[in-house]
């Protein structure tokens, strides 16, 4: 059970780790960046179109308006940079950080040798 519960944590922060690398990556279409900028604001605000404090429906509105949004941002993005986001946020040999100025930098190492780039 405890592990379970790290897993979905671990899944669940490589899966923000990518929707931040896919918002800040160039490549990425405009209506996918406003899908998930949407989302993000959604979940974020206190304000909700059903309100929470109405039992089950209040909460329901989250479980289906933040899927959807983010399903329909991910069937916009080009393959490519779905792949190369994903491999970037889930570490694959390199380990990427956003920064507060909202570039990345990609430090890892390859074949023995350390190396960092910055985008």
């Amino acid at each position: 059970m405890l592990q379970t519960l790290k897993d979905v944590g671990t899944r669940m922060k490589a899966e923000l780790i990518l929707y931040q690398l896919l918002a800040l990556d160039p490549r990425l279409p405009k209506l996918a960046k406003w899908l998930l900028g949407l989302a993000i604001a959604y979940a974020l605000s206190p304000i909700d179109l059903i309100p929470d404090f109405i039992p089950i429906i209040g909460h329901l509105d989250d479980l289906l308006i933040l899927p959807l949004l983010i399903f329909f941002a991910l069937r916009l993005i080009p393959t490519d940079v779905l792949e190369d986001c994903r491999n970037k946020a889930n570490g694959d040999s390199v380990q990427a950080k956003i920064l507060s100025d909202g570039t990345t930098t990609n430090q890892g190492e390859k074949n023995g040798h350390h190396f960092s780039c910055r985008r």
